[in-house]
């Protein structure tokens, strides 16, 4: 249906809000997008403001910035997961960045956090809070990072971003799981719209007070328009590409979406370690973390992110339980062949995601396998 627009040079400028002085744009669609995402996470139309971003690393790039702008003597914190994008953010703000500690987990250590904080009392700080880390899927506990801050003395000195990437689309629609929303004193919100919601160009979106963003916004003539965007110029197709999921699959459909990518998480983590491989699956997640394959083919073909000892598998609504078979067979037959047939030595990766998790020799007497 969308095809008959990608003809058009579809460019929404500036502010979403308000019109500019160029004709071809689907700033109806994108002002939709976003107060659908404004009523999910809990703030009126008339108290936020946000745009359709060109991905995650720019959502987070303008949450850190309004908190910057807003306190320009801040510090930034976040966790030593955090995705790579705030730390780019940082260095380009020139801002200091403190690095938090983390559980095996991958969730923000509070205790390190407090501690951290106590060492920098004079200064705001701009925290930067993980709705599911890049490679584990680990959720920051936002309401004890919350209670950290106001203990430590920072009452309405604490900017919080929200860094939704993945899971800030999915963990509204899971019952269990804990509240992210502007009823809690968080400054923004940004996920990605090409990851859960599939959408075939890379994308996100940024929700964050209006209040706040006053102090980026600036009058641009030429475009008869005002502009608190990174880009200036966005992808004026995204926001019809995310109008129609949204509106195809609804709230009903998410759910069921969500449901499904829970279920075949737990289906791939069970099954790794029937087989005996070291594998985690953190709680509300459906990032599936195992030991690093050691046949680099077979990493390129099923294009698997590693870091050191580990890769993931992060499982969406187009991955089927047959295929999670496929991928768990393949990955038995090359560890079987690349050992000529000798007992194998599961590598240790207790320190990544925890002896319980950890199916080496020391840890765990399912460790050998033909």
């Amino acid at each position: 249906m969308l095809a008959q627009f990608q003809n058009l040079s579809i460019n929404n400028l500036g502010d979403p809000f308000i019109e500019s002085n160029y004709g071809v744009h689907s700033r109806e669609f994108e002002v939709a997008v976003l107060d659908w995402f404004a009523r999910l996470w809990d703030i009126q139309q008339d108290e936020y403001w946000g745009y359709i971003t060109n991905g995650g690393t720019e959502g987070n790039m303008h949450g850190l910035l309004v908190g910057r702008e807003l306190f320009p003597d801040g510090v930034i914190y976040a966790s030593r997961e955090s995705h790579y994008s705030v730390f780019k953010a940082a260095r380009m703000y020139r801002v200091e960045c403190i690095k938090i500690d983390t559980l095996v987990s991958g969730e923000m250590n509070c205790a390190d956090f407090n501690s951290k904080l106590l060492q920098n009392t004079g200064k705001p700080a701009i925290v930067n809070v993980n709705i599911g880390t890049t490679v584990k899927g680990a959720i920051d506990d936002l309401d004890r990072i919350i209670r950290t801050l106001e203990k430590c003395g920072f009452q309405d000195r604490f900017y919080i971003h929200c860094d939704g990437a993945l899971a800030g689309l999915m963990i509204p629609f899971i019952k269990e799981a804990p509240k992210v929303t502007f009823k809690k004193p968080i400054g923004s919100i940004s996920v990605s719209g090409h990851k859960f919601m599939g959408c075939p160009v890379p994308c996100g979106v940024v929700i964050t007070r209006l209040e706040h963003v006053k102090v980026l916004s600036m009058d641009i003539e030429y475009l008869s328009s005002r502009d608190a965007t990174i880009t200036g110029s966005r992808n004026g197709h995204t926001p019809m590409f995310l109008w129609y999921t949204l509106n195809k699959k609804g709230y009903r459909g998410l759910r069921k979406e969500v449901q499904k990518c829970l279920r075949n998480a737990h289906y791939l983590t069970n099954r790794l370690k029937d087989m005996g491989v070291s594998a985690s699956l953190n709680a509300l997640s459906t990032t599936v973390v195992f030991e690093r394959p050691a046949d680099e083919a077979f990493v390129h073909r099923w294009q698997l992110a590693c870091e050191g000892s580990i890769a993931h598998v992060v499982v969406m609504p187009n991955v089927s339980v047959e295929l999670l078979d496929s991928f768990v067979e393949e990955l038995l037959a090359k560890r079987t062949s690349g050992n000529e047939g000798k007992d194998f030595g599961v590598p240790c990766v207790a320190n990544d995601i925890g002896v319980g998790n950890c199916f080496c020799l020391h840890h765990n007497k399912k460790s050998r396998i033909a």
